[in-house]
């Protein structure tokens, strides 16, 4: 069976993006664990780790979200387990999902010592179990080099079994390759792939704001799919707005007052508006909604201010979502012409 731990030198590497992609392109019945959950989902009443569930329901998995996750919470299980009983869970765990699969891939949480202090991180992991660590870098160049060295300097082989590295989101593929990678060939690590930057991943989708920002939809829900590219906070005057190049801009969401009908119709009437946010919980005329629904633009109301809505909005995740078949596909394409997936295949 091949197995082997993903894991992540910092946040927002794109490891579950990636081993979605590894997953779709190898096309192997595959077990997945996650055992330290980071990104809380509450549904049904029930805690999911995100990761987990949007693997369990892509693939069909046979788990269900919980049930791939040790915990969440690090007091919890230090309270509950030391290390040896948590190593015994784990590996009963492995036992449990790798039954009767070709593969199992164990994702760890986000960077290499999360988890640490409940034995959970990745290279106590690998100790433990004997896999390898394929590890995903990604962040600016120099960060990328840093973090290489950095591990390959202060971590003892006899401590973890670093399999190789995945580069991902390069800006510039050619110049990398060009300037760091004879430096991080060097070092001894294997290089199974350098993954280009794509915008398009970097997308959000209508539904993803709403859910997020526990937005209520008063028009527009059928299209909650929409994908957002741009972001325009419309707190000027329309005529301040419509010189604005952004206002121009394909698939814009726009973030105003509720009580301005003008820079709504305005949206409306510009043409390629994905989405309307209203702040302070102000709902528009009846008429402005109704022009909305007739164009299928959905409008999200939230309480808070123009402000903190547009704060709240630039933080937000452009997490992989079941329903981003376009962007499952092209993670699919970026793996198979990216990725040496016999090396990986061969862990």
């Amino acid at each position: 069976m091949n197995s082997y731990i993903i894991a992540s030198t910092r946040k927002d590497a794109g490891k579950t993006s990636l081993l979605v992609g590894i997953a779709r392109a190898t096309g192997k019945r595959f077990g997945y664990l996650k055992p330290l959950g980071d990104r809380f989902l509450y549904r049904k009443k029930r805690l999911w780790d995100y990761d987990a569930a949007l693997l369990v329901k892509l693939f069909g998995l046979d788990e269900e979200p919980e049930a791939v996750s040790i915990g969440f919470d690090h007091s919890k299980l230090r309270y509950m387990y030391d290390r040896d009983s948590i190593t015994a869970k784990l590996n009963e765990l492995i036992g449990m999902v790798g039954k009767d699969k070709d593969a199992l891939y164990i994702e760890c949480g986000k960077g290499l010592a999360f988890g640490a202090s409940v034995y959970l991180d990745p290279l106590t992991i690998s100790k433990a179990t004997g896999l390898k660590v394929v590890i995903v870098a990604g962040g600016e160049e120099n960060e990328i080099a840093d973090d290489l060295a950095f591990l390959k300097r202060f971590v003892s082989a006899e401590e973890a079994h670093v399999g190789g590295v995945i580069i991902n989101k390069v800006k510039k593929p050619d110049d990398f390759k060009e300037t760091h990678l004879e430096e991080i060939e060097q070092l001894g690590i294997p290089v199974f792939g350098i993954v280009p930057y794509e915008p398009e991943l970097t997308t959000l989708s209508v539904s993803t704001v709403a859910d997020k920002l526990f937005a209520r939809v008063i028009a527009g829900e059928g299209g909650l799919n929409r994908t957002i590219r741009n972001v325009l906070v419309g707190a000027m005057s329309v005529g301040s707005v419509l010189a604005n190049p952004l206002f121009n801009k394909p698939d814009k969401l726009i973030i105003t007052p509720g009580d301005r009908s003008d820079m709504i119709l305005a949206a409306l009437d510009a043409g390629g508006t994905s989405c309307i946010l209203l702040t302070n919980n102000i709902v528009p005329p009846a008429n402005v909604i109704t022009r909305a629904t007739e164009q299928g633009v959905p409008i999200l109301l939230v309480p808070h201010d123009t402000y903190t809505t547009a704060m709240q909005v630039d933080r937000l995740e452009p997490l992989l979502t079941p329903e981003d078949t376009d962007k499952v596909a092209l993670l699919t394409r970026l793996v198979i012409d990216n990725i040496d997936l016999n090396a990986l295949g061969a862990l």
